[in-house]
């Protein structure tokens, strides 16, 4: 019988487990900008925010929501958006409904940059993670991920978004 007060150690094989997936979780971020920076010039979160841009209706997000999608705070998205504002590919403007609220629309320019760029990250993404899996593994891997993604985020944001446009049509959904 385990002692209320001591601590739920790994045994072996979960921190065997556990190491891996924090070497994961480590190295294939860096692995995914590397790629996108070489071949695209854009690091992996201007890549999100310009693929949350091409699924939304009218390639246009409430900037709260853009920052939902992309699992970041309001000023590193603003600062970022900022930027590819800057590069032609996105544009901001208030809300003519409410005007507290911040626009962020994809533009053509930008909707060519991605579309440019998703070819290069699919493969990216194909040759990291699904070509060393199976089918079988590729499925497991998605629900072990959604269930850990339950415990560490039960209204689960993001995953929320990738089943509204996998029904969508939206070319990001295509794109991975």
């Amino acid at each position: 019988m385990e002692n209320p007060g001591e601590p739920r150690w790994l045994d072996s094989d979960e921190r065997e487990v556990w190491l891996t997936l924090v070497g994961v979780m480590t190295k294939l971020p860096g692995a995914l900008d590397a790629q996108l920076q070489r071949d695209a010039g854009l690091s992996h979160f201007e890549y999100m925010v310009l693929a949350g841009l091409s699924e939304a209706p009218e390639r246009t997000r409430r900037m709260s929501d853009l920052a939902g999608f992309t699992e970041s705070g309001l000023p590193r998205l603003s600062q970022v958006v900022g930027r590819l504002e800057k590069r032609g590919w996105v544009s901001r403007c208030t809300d003519p409904t409410d005007g507290r609220i911040t626009l962020a629309t994809l533009t053509d320019e930008g909707l060519a940059k991605i579309a440019d760029s998703a070819p290069g990250h699919v493969e990216a993404v194909r040759k990291l993670v699904f070509d060393p899996l199976t089918r079988a593994q590729s499925r497991q891997l998605g629900i072990i991920g959604k269930r850990i993604m339950g415990a560490v985020d039960p209204a689960d944001r993001c995953l929320q978004g990738v089943a509204r446009s996998q029904g969508s049509g939206h070319a990001e959904s295509r794109r991975g």
